[in-house]
């Protein structure tokens, strides 16, 4: 389904590399030439291209190796916290201090929409309605009111929200069959004229509090049935480039959000043979060449959703970075070693994956300054 690893569910080939851990290395920062990536090896780079989930409440000892040994340069929140600003500021200082010497700061992520996803609770807090109840709202309150919840996250130490989502749901009558989004409301809205200020609202007011914010989940779920979180085949039959829902993400990047987020149903008019986040018909063709997307580029979580089940994490994390994604979100910290492995190997024996290898890290770097200065 989508990053939401914390979502409860609804009533609803490459070779796998040896694993091993990487030498402790330094990143010396940005150079004169203004490369963010001068002076990185490739490990560390490659750890740029991963984000890891983090339990909210007591993260693994597996979460804070994949920081510290792995490079991983991003984390996600996962779970339910009812613990409060305080608590989850512990926590995401204690991951930011797991880095390296000299690492970057990582982006710590969290989906925070509202209503059935909304990971972070407690003190100081707000509890946040539905994004479909956030859809009825003036666009001027709504940016303002996420301008308060995003000044929430910046004290706790969040610094990107995966959301808004960019979904259209067709009507209220698909809401029940519409596993990932419909069926928690987490569309604002019916038709993208309803959808796009809404949710550019949403990423105006988090953008203005000092915290990213994620577009999602390209080309679109609001047309699907089954959930990719707990559901293999997922399959979208209906969208396609140029269509008004493919059409309302476009919209959204106009106003210049952090990060699209891809989507791992399939999209049988773009390519029928694979997940839209390991397309790059979808990816690299649609998103970057036909609608000139050239920013950051996350995948929806490729470690325990169902839909990519039949590839081994490896796998997953090659084909993701090979369709034009810039960052992997594993859940899953446990495959971590062996999805960075995989990415590192493969750059060393393919020296056009090892561009993209580089221009994603540069990308990514890039977003981090743009967000944390």
């Amino acid at each position: 389904m989508t990053a939401d690893l914390s979502s409860p569910p609804p009533n609803d080939s490459l070779p796998q590399p040896t694993v091993t851990t990487p030498a402790p290395t330094r990143t010396t920062g940005k150079a004169d030439d203004g490369d963010p990536t001068a002076g990185m090896t490739l490990a560390e780079k490659v750890g740029q291209l991963f984000m890891v989930g983090a339990a909210v409440n007591d993260p693994p000892a597996a979460t804070y190796r994949a920081v510290s040994t792995y490079h991983v340069g991003s984390v996600i929140l996962v779970g339910r916290s009812t613990q409060g600003v305080t608590a989850t500021r512990k926590t995401s200082d204690a991951l930011q201090a797991a880095r390296a010497d000299g690492a970057p700061d990582l982006f710590v992520a969290v989906d925070q929409e509202g209503g059935n996803i909304q990971v972070l609770r407690g003190p100081g807090f707000s509890t946040m309605p539905a994004a479909l109840e956030q859809g009825t709202w003036a666009v001027s309150r709504l940016r303002s009111q996420a301008e308060t919840w995003g000044a929430q996250l910046h004290d706790a130490g969040v610094n990107l929200n995966l959301s808004p989502v960019m979904d259209v749901v067709p009507s209220p009558a698909d809401n029940a069959s519409n596993a990932p989004i419909g069926y928690w409301h987490r569309q604002f809205g019916y038709t993208p004229a309803v959808v796009v200020p809404h949710a550019n609202a949403f990423g105006d007011g988090m953008r203005a509090a000092g915290v990213g914010d994620t577009v999602k989940h390209f080309p679109g779920l609001g047309r699907v049935t089954g959930n990719t979180d707990f559901t293999s085949g997922v399959t979208d039959t209906v969208t396609k480039p140029g269509d008004p829902y493919v059409e309302t993400f476009a919209a959204g990047m106009k106003n210049h959000p952090t990060a699209v987020m891809t989507s791992t149903a399939i999209y049988a008019n773009i390519d029928p043979k694979n997940p839209g986040a390991f397309s790059s018909k979808v990816v690299t063709g649609l998103l970057r060449d036909d609608m000139g997307w050239d920013g950051l580029v996350i995948t929806d979580d490729v470690s325990a959703a169902k839909q990519v089940s039949a590839w081994t994490p490896a796998e997953r994390a090659v084909k993701s970075i090979a369709a034009g994604n810039d960052i992997v979100l594993a859940g899953n910290p446990d495959q971590i070693p062996a999805m960075t492995a995989a990415v590192v190997a493969h750059a060393k024996t393919d020296p056009e994956f090892a561009q993209q290898v580089d221009a994603s890290a540069r990308r990514v770097l890039d977003a981090k300054a743009s967000v944390l200065g």
